[in-house]
């Protein structure tokens, strides 16, 4: 369906590739952790491990990792995207930082909706999500075309414009 209001914002390709070659090198690292400290290699190499398949899934995805229209948004950017959320099930937007990591925390009505949607590591990533930052739905720019100050003000227009009308 088209949309007269729609913005797609691509997946960027060469942060994926450098988000895979920094997990890569953090599971190698966590490796030789194994030998030095055995429990900070296992969790180096599960955390990591799990960043290296997500990424390596979103180097062959052909969606765009976001999409904002009149109904609502398409989130696809990361390993656990929520996919699509409509404009009615917003409640606004806020900024979670973490280690210098920003993150647009997508505020929902029915965040429980969200969490039990998904297979059980989604689930718990989710619930995770929902625990630290309020949301289980957090979107990065690290895997956009788009730099995160742009992708907070674009959400917060489409927001004031479509949101804000279906409350």
């Amino acid at each position: 369906m088209m949309y007269e209001h729609e913005t797609v914002i691509e997946l960027s390709k060469n942060k994926v590739v450098l988000l895979t070659l920094g997990a890569s090198l953090f599971v190698t690292l966590g490796i030789w952790l194994l030998q030095l400290q055995f429990m900070v290699g296992i969790l180096a190499i599960s955390f990591f491990g799990l960043c290296l398949v997500f990424s390596v899934a979103k180097l062959f995805d052909k969606k765009p990792g976001l999409i904002l229209n009149e109904e609502g948004l398409i989130d696809n950017s990361s390993g656990v995207s929520a996919g699509f959320i409509p404009w009615s099930e917003v409640t606004g937007f806020s900024i979670f930082e973490i280690q210098k990591q920003k993150m647009l925390v997508v505020g929902i009505r029915n965040p429980e909706k969200y969490i039990e949607h998904s297979s059980s590591l989604k689930r718990m990533i989710n619930k995770a999500n929902y625990n630290l930052c309020g949301s289980p739905v957090a979107i990065t720019s690290n895997t956009l075309k788009m730099k995160f100050d742009e992708l907070t003000s674009l959400c917060n227009q489409y927001y004031t414009r479509y949101g804000k009308i279906s409350e």
